[in-house]
């Protein structure tokens, strides 16, 4: 930003603010609506957070009988703890648990770091304790960053290792985190020499970043994208927030004074109060971004080349968009346009040499000089541009404008899904410590007698670790295997169908890969699954036919064929606090209630894929295709 306002009157921010949208601290101060009350599963979310940072804690100061710790309390309690801070960092205490840094004031910056650790030579570094994985394995030939570790009883950033194997986890929230406290150390004058910061994950360890590292790419003015430091992305973005209050400020005195930021659908937008709001006001301007996957870049490049809504979009010629996602250079091809007749051939107007341009031309059917006349000039601006595929974004936005509910997706035909004589339909139940739940749904379709048929559940109600998640996962796998082989034996097919193998064969080659595995050469046969045609997953049998201009969510998708959950309040989300209950609820009739009900969402969710796979089958040849759609925008 090379305008700033005054920011004087901004109250101090804490260092969210630089992480969340830019247009939610605007609707704070503006307050347009009602906001949406938090969630139950992001109150979980909250409450499994300060557990954990709770019992890690508890273990530092076990650890470190030295440490000072400066407890939390009310908001009044705020000045003592911050004078126990400085105190502390002013006598070189080698570990700080729970402090809070001065203000600062010339910042507006308020913050408390979890923990503060002494530097060599003095200073702290900034730790953070969150409740998620830092740690991920290292890829070969991908770039990550590196895997410096050290243990809780000596967690200094000059004891870290780099653990070979391993990478560390790059989460732009904790990073940005991280900045906000080196700014607070910064201005009160105890920042380390290096500028380091430690996040402890569910690995209890700490896990380092250089917060001067380049390991953002970001737009540039002059550069198209640039590589930045977490600390020049935080300063920018915590300072443009400022902004953004302080005109929240002016406007809410003088509605005249425009605000600096509109809504845009991105994906934080289900978890923030504000969104009932913001939703509001991007159906009634048929808002570009709310088509899946826009985000603020690509609505910031469509708003920049006059495409502002869904009828915009909708409304490019679909055959134009093509040849630029295939990298023809529109914009060049139409400058040149005006030197040449009707009748000169395509290579005389871009140049022979553009050999790989000419040919995705004339596959187009564009040869001559008139025949790129009748393109599209509109899509000329996206040249070099990339919005995540303009034709397709152009058939979302026709198919969510559209009257049907679904398409076949453009060049499709029919809609063909893999049937077998014996059909399982798998889904899974976690929480953030593991799979508690395998259900299974058998149908019979070809009276093979191999199987009774129906739905079971392979689950534990114990404390989730992974001996319980191995424990669950290899009943599973004895009966399906069983099943599986039983079926080749007898010469009949069988099919195993989930929804996102993401999450279904993710967790069984991870489980598999686990050193509690017991099952001898587990890993294979999970392979030998997996990479067969024995395996489908029918959200890739829905995005390679389908086109619905939203979500194909199978929550989405589902009721097309005419399914309805049985709960009232379905989702992966709320299922993690029913789990909660039906493990940890003192009342016996609670837990009980909570496994009943975790039992027959999964259930719902394993004959919601049959029903859409039946829906799928019955529906193969009389889909709408978004072809269709063509004549209804001239094209």
């Amino acid at each position: 930003m090379t305008v700033r306002f005054d920011v004087s009157g901004v109250p101090p921010q804490g260092g969210y603010v630089a992480k969340q949208c830019p247009v939610r601290p605007q609707w704070d101060v503006v307050r347009p609506a009602t906001p949406l009350p938090v969630s139950e599963a992001v109150q979980r979310r909250f409450d499994r957070g300060n557990a954990f940072e709770a019992d890690v804690f508890a273990e530092l100061t076990a650890l470190h009988p030295t440490a000072v710790v400066v407890e939390r309390g009310e908001a009044r309690d705020r000045p003592t703890r911050e004078a126990a801070t400085v105190r502390a960092m002013a006598d070189g205490a080698p570990l700080i648990i729970g402090g809070r840094l001065p203000a600062d004031e010339a910042g507006r910056r308020v913050g408390e770091p979890d923990l503060l650790v002494a530097a060599p030579g003095g200073g702290y570094h900034p730790v953070d304790v969150k409740h998620h994985q830092t740690l991920t394995d290292r890829v070969d030939g991908r770039e990550q960053l590196p895997a410096d570790t050290s243990a809780l009883d000596a967690p200094a950033w000059p004891d870290a290792i780099e653990r070979a194997d391993q990478a560390a986890r790059k989460t732009k929230e904790d990073l940005l985190q991280l900045a906000h406290y080196r700014r607070l150390l910064d201005a009160c004058g105890h920042a380390a020499a290096s500028n380091r910061g430690g996040i402890i994950g569910v690995e209890r360890t700490v896990t380092w970043y250089d917060l001067d590292a380049p390991v953002w790419l970001t737009p540039s003015v002059t550069e198209g994208r640039k590589h930045r430091s977490t600390m020049a992305v935080y300063d920018f973005e915590f300072e443009f927030r400022l902004d953004i209050i302080a005109t929240a400020q002016r406007h809410r005195e003088d509605p005249s004074v425009d605000l600096l930021v509109v809504p845009v659908r991105i994906g934080e937008c289900g978890a923030c109060p504000w969104w009932e709001h913001c939703h509001q006001l991007l159906a009634e301007a048929g808002d570009v971004s709310l088509l899946p996957k826009i985000g603020w870049n690509n609505w910031k490049r469509h708003h920049d080349r006059g495409i502002r809504t869904l009828d915009d979009l909708a409304a490019l010629d679909h055959r134009t968009a093509h040849l630029c996602d295939r990298g023809v250079d529109l914009a060049t091809l139409f400058a040149a346009l005006d030197d040449h007749p009707d009748d000169a051939p395509i290579e005389a107007v871009i140049g022979k040499r553009r050999r790989t341009q000419i040919d995705n031309l004339h596959n187009a059917g564009i040869r001559t000089a008139g025949d790129a006349r009748r393109l599209d000039p509109r899509v000329a601006p996206y040249s070099g541009v990339n919005v995540g595929g303009l034709a397709r974004s152009i058939d979302l936005a026709r198919a969510l404008l559209a009257d049907a509910p679904v398409h076949l997706r453009r060049g499709v035909e029919h809609l063909e899904v893999s049937r077998g004589d014996i059909e399982v339909d798998l889904d899974l139940e976690s929480t953030e410590d593991g799979v508690y739940l395998w259900g299974a749904l058998v149908t019979d379709r070809a009276d093979t007698g191999l199987d009774p048929g129906g739905y079971r559940a392979f689950v534990s109600w114990e404390p989730l670790g992974p001996d319980v998640e191995v424990a669950v996962v290899e009943e599973l796998w004895h009966w399906l295997s069983g099943l599986r082989r039983a079926a080749h034996d007898a010469g009949r097919s069988i099919r195993v169908y989930c929804f996102n193998e993401k999450a279904e064969a993710g967790a069984l080659r991870r489980l598999a890969a686990s050193d509690l595995a017991t099952i001898p050469g587990f890993a294979g046969q999970v392979d030998d699954l997996v990479d067969s045609e024995d395996w489908v997953d029918l959200l890739q049998v829905a995005d390679d036919h389908l086109i619905t201009g939203g979500s194909k969510g199978l929550k989405k998708l589902a009721p097309l064929a005419g399914f309805a959950w049985e709960d009232d309040d379905p989702g992966g989300e709320q299922s993690m606090h029913w789990h909660d209950l039906a493990v940890d609820a003192p009342d016996e009739a609670e837990r009980d209630a909570n496994r009943a009900r975790l039992l027959t969402y999964n259930r719902n969710d394993v004959e919601a894929t049959l029903a859409l796979r039946d829906w799928m089958q019955r529906h193969r040849d009389d889909l709408p295709r978004i072809e269709d759609l063509d004549a209804r925008y001239g094209w």
